[in-house]
Parts: C-alpha cells; structure tokens; sequence
C-alpha cells in the first residue's frame, strides 16, 4: 500500500450490469500492469460477480476486498475492490438482469459520485449499464448521464465521444432524426458551446480550444436551398460564441468537417446529432471511443458500447473502450488538478 505522497489519481471503477459483460472487461482491463503507472483503480461493484469473472477469464489476478479507498494496494497482480453487494450466483445469471442487480447496479453509481464529491477519488470510471435493469431496481432515468447529472447537481451537461484527439459533441442525442430540427435552437447551442470550450480548457488542458461546428443540412443548406436551420438557428449561435471569446468556426458541412478534425485543424466538433458525429467517430476509433460527460463537477468517462449480454460469460469481450476510459479520466484528472492549481496561484 501507498501513502498520501502516491499522485496516481484513484478512480471509482463501477462495475456496471452484473450480468452483462462488465465485471469480465473489468477483470481483462485491470491485468495490464500498464494501467496501474498512470491510476488507482477501485472496483465499486459486487464480490461473487468478479470472482465469477475471473474465472471465465482465467485471470491469476488477487481480489483484494477493502471498505475504504484509502487501504488499497493498487498495484499490479491485485484488483482492489469496494464490496457493495454480494449478490448470490442465482443473481449473477448473465444476461438476465433482476430487481436486485439492478438496485445493485445503480447503488455502485451512488457511492462513486459520493466517493468522487468528497474529493476521495478523482474521477469516476463506469462500465455498462442496462436502461432496463435500472427500471427493474426501482430507478427511472433514461441513463447514466440523467442519474449522474441529477445526484452531482449538474445543471448543465452533454455528452462528447472521444477517440485520441478526435472528440465529437452532441446537441441532440437519443431521438428519432425527424425531432431533430425541431430540438435545434440557439441559447442552447450557445451554451453547448460554451461548456465544450471550458471543458477542453480544463479537462483536456487545451488552453485555446478550436472548435468545428457541422451543419445540419447537406452543403450547409447551401445558401437556403436545402434548408434554414443554419442561417436561423447555427450561426447566431456561433456568432454570439465567437462574442464570448469562444474560438468556434462553423456551421461547416458535415462530409468535409470532419477529414479536417482529423487532420488536427479542431480539438473537437459540436455535431446536431447522434450518428452525424457518432459514424465517423466509431469508423476511426470503434475499440477504443470513451464517453465523456461533460458539465458534471466530477469527472465521468465510461466504455462507448452496451452490456453485450450475448458475449457476458464467454471471457471474448473487448476492454479496449474501457481501458481508454481509465487512461482519459487519469490524464483528465491530472488536466483538471493542474488548472485549479492555477487558478488558485492567480488568485493570491
């Protein structure tokens, strides 16, 4: 065990829908020794499930069962666990999520944020959840985000993806595409932009973000032919931005916009919808995309896919998202500490 001169920063692991394929990518991630130079990571979740885990992974890793962050080994060869549950193996049927793993499921969530909001870890890490075992224990939030918005006491959030440097934004998220123009408006894109430009600052330690905005219509409506959504409703937005100080070009087309993210020419891009940022994003990064919640005071990554209750008991998960979930709340931890440090020098 370390003392308190250890930097790593600790990061709340939540073990997601027991059932599904989270414990198991929990155990593949935590067996890179790799992973333990840059964080501390602490499974919040359930002990019989991370053993069975173990076993379908053929892991020699120890399980090492602690009730306070600061008692951890965190050290290679050794996944620390907060036991929250100990749910029989009749409740660790995979694939077939209950009342009570789903309480379960979202009570590992509850005390991140509380571990997270008392400064004990600093970040919050969060495997795959399932909307219907949420339902199932009791809990009616669309999902993660909603659930940690409201017990963070976030006002503001979005959701951006992040694969590397590439990041996409999004202004609208789960609805059906004929919403879509009608969910658009300005105040809200201005704020959207705003949280994206201070979380690029803090999070990502980018000083001077640039940020591309896409078009909604094809050719960016291409002077009113093929809609109006970008002269009435996104580039007000993105003039009453660029008032702000906010280093913000758009609204561009869609089918070039993003060749030049990728090209390095924007930190990232705030996109209308959810496939319009998510098709290129996952063509570019589909094993290693993290889900970041921006405008939390915490900071939350999480995998970029499902609970894949197909896979769940088979050990051929993927961890790749997860493993780069912890390595980006790791460095954004570290981004976010070296800002407050600054911000606290500057006000001496």
């Amino acid at each position: 065990m370390r003392g308190s001169d250890d930097h790593r920063p600790l990061l709340a692991v939540t073990m997601g829908d027991i059932t599904g394929i989270g414990p198991e990518i929990i155990i593949m991630a935590l067996s890179e020794a790799e992973l333990y130079g840059l964080c501390r990571p602490l499974v919040l979740g359930d002990l019989p499930a991370l053993e069975k885990a173990r076993a379908v992974c053929g892991s020699r890793a120890r399980l090492h069962a602690t009730d306070d962050p600061g008692s951890g080994f965190y050290q290679p060869g050794t996944i620390d666990i907060m036991v929250l549950s100990d749910l029989t193996a009749d409740a660790v049927s995979y694939g077939q999520p209950t009342r009570d793993s789903g309480a379960a499921m979202v009570g590992y969530i509850l005390r991140a944020v509380e571990l997270a909001l008392a400064g004990q870890a600093a970040a919050v890490v969060t495997a795959p959840i399932s909307k219907a075992a949420m339902h199932l224990g009791g809990y009616h939030y669309p999902g993660h985000t909603e659930l940690l918005a409201e017990r963070s006491g976030a006002r503001e959030f979005a959701m951006m993806l992040a694969g590397g440097a590439f990041r996409v934004v999004l202004a609208t998220i789960h609805c059906p595409l004929r919403e879509v123009p009608g969910r658009l408006n300005t105040p809200d894109l201005v704020r959207l932009l705003a949280l994206t430009n201070h979380s690029l600052m803090m999070d990502f330690g980018i000083q001077r973000p640039s940020i591309g905005v896409a078009a909604l219509n094809p050719h960016a409506s291409e002077g009113g032919l093929f809609g109006d959504e970008e002269a009435r409703v996104i580039q007000p937005a993105v003039d009453q931005a660029l008032a702000r100080g906010v280093n913000v070009i758009g609204p561009l087309p869609a089918d070039t916009i993003f060749v030049r993210h990728q090209r390095g020419e924007f930190d990232a891009v705030v996109v209308m919808y959810h496939d319009q940022g998510l098709i290129p994003l996952k063509l570019l990064h589909f094993g290693d995309a993290v889900n970041v919640t921006l405008g939390l005071p915490i900071i939350r990554t999480s995998v970029d896919h499902g609970t894949a209750y197909d896979l769940a008991g088979t050990g051929r998960a993927d961890p790749g998202s997860l493993k780069a979930a912890l390595r980006l709340a790791a460095k954004m931890a570290h981004a976010r500490a070296k800002c407050r440090q600054g911000y606290e020098r500057g006000s001496e």
